[in-house]
């Protein structure tokens, strides 16, 4: 029996590229936009493109944002993705400062525009980049990311970054000029995405059925 997974609509985000990953990794994808649907939900994917203001915004007009803490409190698997991954994190500073879901202690802030050696680079992150562990990650065993390589690549578009309160909380890494970006984040069943898993090819989709999979 396929594993359905529910993906919250909410006016904007990557919403079909993710449900067709989904229904090549075998699971059956809804589109879920009441605070009942996600409380029902078995697992759940946040996704998102645009702006973080706009993103909150669309989640409260539709009563989702207690829905998604009770859902988290639940502890049944959840995936950000892009800006999806941000909102997962209690502020955001992009054109002022705005407040996300606060599911993961943190926030979230503009690259720098330089790299470490003081050199201009492209904003938005924009490409293809490889996965690190974190210096106070063990492993990627029992996560989202079990079975990836070191150093594997997927493809990013965003122009913040999450700083996770507590180190603990950073699953990946990638590197931008010497820039720390963090790649995934985790708590628990909790997960965040920077990149497009759904647009990151094999190992991408190894990523999402290994949320799928999740207990």
């Amino acid at each position: 029996m396929k594993r359905r997974v529910s993906i919250v609509d909410y006016g904007m985000g990557n919403l079909f590229s993710v449900s067709r990953a989904l229904e090549h990794c075998g699971a059956d994808p809804v589109f879920v936009t009441t605070p009942v649907q996600v409380a029902q939900a078995e697992r759940l994917i946040l996704p998102g493109v645009g702006a973080f203001a706009d993103g909150m915004a669309g989640l409260k007009e539709r009563g989702l944002v207690e829905a998604l803490r009770a859902y988290h409190l639940s502890g049944k698997p959840l995936l950000g993705i892009c800006l999806g991954m941000q909102m997962l994190l209690e502020t955001n500073e992009e054109f002022g400062l705005h407040q996300g879901l606060g599911l993961l202690r943190g926030k979230v802030t503009a690259i720098p525009k330089v790299g470490t050696d003081q050199i201009p680079h492209k904003i938005p992150h924009i490409g293809w980049n490889s996965l690190s562990l974190p210096p106070q990650q063990p492993a990627w065993e029992r996560t989202i990311l079990a079975g990836i390589p070191e150093q594997t690549r997927m493809y990013f578009v965003h122009s913040y970054t999450a700083f996770p309160t507590h180190e603990e909380n950073r699953l990946a890494d990638a590197d931008y000029n010497g820039q720390r970006i963090s790649a995934v984040v985790h708590s628990g069943n909790l997960f965040g995405c920077q990149f497009h898993p759904e647009k990151s090819g094999p190992w991408g989709l190894k990523i999402i059925e290994n949320f799928i999979n999740l207990n």
